[in-house]
């Protein structure tokens, strides 16, 4: 039997770019239009940052706030073509839980100043990791329907078909 289960996060801080809307917004960190940002940690976290600065990269998780699920099967992006939600990184998903692999560039108390952002400004932050080669490190990759049409990321902006609100 399956049951579906309430889960709450709560924000560790708040993610700040120069990006204010989905439109033309990078669609991933690789994006040669990403720009720098800065995560504000919230001060009660702040002694959870000791040691990160001696990684280059970090992960960061944060809610996808203007994001709105529309359905298992999606049109990404990168595709005229739909495909299963889990074979995309589309924002409109069930938990509305976006992830990107960002250099860090510095810290100063609270804020990280990090590169390569492709988040929108004020999103909320559920948790930074750091990236770790000899963790994070797959062989043998195959990237599915992204083969032939993922050689394009870099270039290509958000078009807003997923946001919260109406066109």
């Amino acid at each position: 039997m399956v049951s579906l289960m309430a889960i709450i996060y709560e924000a560790i801080g708040i993610i700040h770019t120069p990006y204010n809307k989905v439109e033309g917004m990078p669609i991933q960190p690789a994006s040669r239009n990403s720009a720098h940002g800065l995560v504000e940690l919230y001060p009660a976290y702040v002694d959870g940052l000791a040691d990160l600065d001696g990684f280059s990269h970090i992960f960061l998780l944060y809610h996808l706030h203007q994001a709105q699920f529309r359905g298992l099967t999606v049109v990404p992006f990168l595709d005229d073509a739909s495909h299963g939600l889990f074979a995309t990184r589309a924002p409109s998903r069930p938990n509305p839980i976006g992830l990107s692999l960002v250099p860090l560039l510095g810290i100063e108390g609270t804020m990280l100043h990090v590169g390569a952002i492709d988040i929108l400004d004020g999103t909320p932050l559920l948790d930074i990791k750091p990236y770790v080669p000899a963790f994070d490190d797959a062989l043998d990759v195959r990237t599915g329907w992204l083969e032939t049409s993922g050689q394009d990321a870099k270039g290509r902006r958000a078009d807003g078909r997923f946001r919260s609100e109406p066109e």
